[in-house]
């Protein structure tokens, strides 16, 4: 990924604009990220609550950092999630009888 920037004129809704503001994302990186999304070949989407969506922001776009950074945490998180899950079905299999 290149440094170098152009600047691109955007048009969004009033509603959206006042939106954005409230909830103080930073709209270039908002819009950088979601390009980055678009064109990349192994991208996911999650859908989440409200509040993971706010942390999110506040994490990622108002401190700089990259989906890229968080894909360590992503990973530990999932591994995590699959021994609680092997865990339960390991469970499942020792009440059967």
């Amino acid at each position: 990924m290149t440094d170098e920037f152009r600047r691109i004129s955007l048009m969004i809704r009033e509603d959206q604009h006042v939106r954005l503001l409230e909830l103080g994302v930073n709209m270039s990186g908002l819009v950088r990220s979601l390009i980055d999304d678009h064109l990349s070949e192994s991208k996911i989407t999650l859908a989440v609550s409200e509040e993971t969506s706010r942390l999110y922001q506040q994490v990622v776009s108002h401190s700089g950092s990259t989906d890229a950074d968080i894909e360590p945490y992503l990973r530990a998180a999932l591994k995590r999630m699959l021994k609680d899950r092997i865990a339960q079905m390991e469970k499942l299999h020792r009440s059967i009888k």
